[in-house]
């Protein structure tokens, strides 16, 4: 799905700002036929941003079930006899729209965006009222998964991932113009062959009439480097510059209609020339071998919580720089296009992750709920599961087919994988994900529960990703005995498995100014010398191509025993500010 873009031909109006708002606690707005009228009780919302933490009121922030989001749209009166599409960048977890009174999408999935065509149900020149009725319940069929509890003091939401269940409207949402017959998708796979660099690309067309198309390319001057016809082939780049990690040269695509002889419409596009490939324990970027240093994150701010803000972005970029991180992986659910866009352009690679998390009901993202269950049965994760997971992937790689930033995809983190039922989850996961993206290796992300003697997913994947906290949920304290177990273990995976070991998670909960002389756990001095141990524990095994610590900063969780104001393992708090962990990682990561 294109991004709407500004040009001569195609126009996009962007409808952040602030909406009315109202929650449904009885769930009765639906029935009530709520799109038709202005919504009963509102308050001012601001999009995007996650509804929860906004206004200080535990009805909102615990809210389960619908809330309602609206807003008065004027059509720019220019935009007759075009092509009129209202754009979702997300809601989460599941949504319903309509313009006026009609009914024009539904979507399910908090972190992938959907469109519809307005054209015949708006007037340019006039104003419509956009209706958006947002559902945050996880179930056994979403993805990710969660049932609600029905308790004395109403619903309560169950899940089994470790971050805070933030919903509502976090991207923003644009109105945006085409002309009838325009650019629909665009397909671009990359190659280089010493210098020569190549561009295969594939358009698809929608619309009415004969129409002629016309691809340039032209490098970061304007220079026109190389051009082709029709809506397929291969552009060939002689000297090409590749984009590579620390280096985001981007060349720009323009992909040109033509209809009786007069330009159609045109859709410009962002391309980096680069290859990827697995060659034993190597992962190779531009036939060279990359090893990737940095985090997972997570999309998550005080107040806004999961809602993009650029402003945010760009700091947390500098930080990377600052730090030395090359990479990141998309914890644990699609990050907003934007980030994305900036990746490509700073040469940050990224492993892009769907949001199938908590498929793990032996841990319950680290806190158990409820009694021990099967993972993967009819009354659980069932096959209603697995199509909901197949979607999220499609969308997924439908979104960021095209970000040379993005290298590897993971379709899961932290999943059971040591049955037989989670092999036959997986296989046809792995197989459509190949069939929909030759060009990127796939994985998913193994934790603890499942060794390499008893995982019986890890070799469908073309990397082994892994979660490891020895010196932390075990051998708590004791760093000694921690080494030990964390060079045992990834030996045994690498004389397994024989392919570049990722290691996407390590760290310990850290409390921001506890000190203590003698390192002890949630200290900040513990932190650092936890991250020193397993350091050198990867430079003993030579199968580690990769380092990402969990996390890059402290993010709200549900409420817990385990959770101090959410998860502590960030490296910077919450609000940006450095631990120890962080000048650690600067002086191994920045080293000559």
């Amino acid at each position: 799905m294109l991004r709407p873009i500004v040009n001569t031909w195609r126009d996009r109006r962007t409808l952040t700002g602030l909406w009315r708002f109202a929650v449904d606690p009885g769930g009765v707005g639906r029935d009530r036929k709520w799109w038709q009228q202005p919504l009963p009780g509102s308050v001012e919302m601001p999009v995007p941003a996650s509804y929860n933490d906004v206004i200080p009121d535990p009805a909102i922030r615990e809210h389960v079930g619908d809330v309602w989001y609206q807003t008065d749209v004027p059509v720019p009166a220019g935009w007759a006899g075009e092509r009129v599409v209202l754009r979702f960048d997300a809601a989460t977890h599941r949504a319903v729209v309509w313009v006026d009174d009609e009914r024009v999408a539904e979507h399910e999935g908090g972190y992938t965006p959907f469109e519809a065509d307005v054209t015949a149900l708006v007037r340019p020149g006039e104003t419509s009222r956009v209706t958006v009725v947002v559902d945050n319940r996880l179930s056994w069929e979403s993805i990710p998964p969660g049932y609600v509890e029905q308790t004395a003091e109403g619903p309560r939401q169950r899940y089994y991932h470790d971050f805070f269940n933030y919903a509502g409207l976090h991207r923003p949402v644009w109105l945006y113009s085409t002309p009838v017959t325009h650019v629909r998708d665009v397909t671009v796979r990359t190659g280089l062959s010493g210098t020569t660099g190549t561009v295969d690309y594939d358009v698809t067309i929608a619309g009415d009439g004969e129409v002629g198309t016309r691809v340039v390319l032209r490098d970061a001057s304007g220079t026109e480097v190389a051009s082709g016809v029709g809506t397929s082939g291969t552009l060939t780049v002689a000297g090409a510059h590749p984009w590579r990690p620390g280096e985001g040269y981007l060349y720009t695509m323009d992909v040109e209609l033509w209809q009786d002889g007069s330009p159609a419409d045109r859709y410009s596009l962002d391309v980096g020339i680069r290859t990827v490939a697995i060659e034993g324990t190597r992962f190779l970027i531009n036939g060279e071998p990359f090893y990737f240093t940095g985090f997972g994150m997570h999309e998550d701010h005080a107040v806004r919580g999961k809602g993009h803000d650029d402003v945010s972005m760009v700091h947390d970029f500098a930080l990377l720089d600052w730090i030395g991180a090359n990479s990141f992986r998309t914890s644990h659910y699609p990050y907003a296009e934007e980030i994305l866009d900036y990746a490509d352009r700073k040469g940050i690679v990224v492993i892009d992750e769907t949001a199938a998390v908590g498929l793990n009901l032996g841990i319950g993202g680290g806190i158990l709920q409820g009694a021990r269950q099967p993972t993967f049965s009819a009354e659980t994760v069932s096959d209603a599961a697995r199509r909901t997971h197949l979607q999220a992937i499609r969308e997924l790689v439908a979104r960021d087919k095209n970000h040379p930033s993005v290298v590897l995809w993971s379709i899961a983190n932290e999943p059971e994988s040591h049955t037989e039922e989670s092999r036959k989850y997986f296989e046809p996961l792995f197989a459509e994900t190949r069939r929909l993206d030759p060009t990127r290796p796939v994985g998913f992300v193994n934790m603890m529960l499942s060794p390499s003697d008893q995982c019986l997913v890890t070799d469908l994947a073309d990397v082994v990703m892994i979660n490891r906290y020895f010196g932390w949920y075990t051998q708590t304290g004791d760093l000694a005995a921690a080494e030990r177990e964390l060079e045992a273990d990834l030996t045994a995976w690498a004389a397994r498995h024989h392919k570049p070991i990722l290691v996407t998670e390590y760290g310990a909960d850290t409390v921001a100014g506890l000190h203590s002389v003698v390192p002890q756990p949630w200290t900040e001095e513990y932190q650092a010398e936890l991250l020193d141990m397993y350091h050198r524990v990867f430079d003993r095994v030579d199968a580690v191509t990769g380092e990402h610590v969990w996390n890059f900063a402290d993010f709200a969780t549900s409420a817990g025993v385990f959770r101090v104001e959410g998860n502590k393992k960030g490296v910077f708090t919450r609000d940006r500010k450095p631990k120890a962990g962080a000048f650690t990682l600067r002086r191994r990561w920045r080293r000559p």
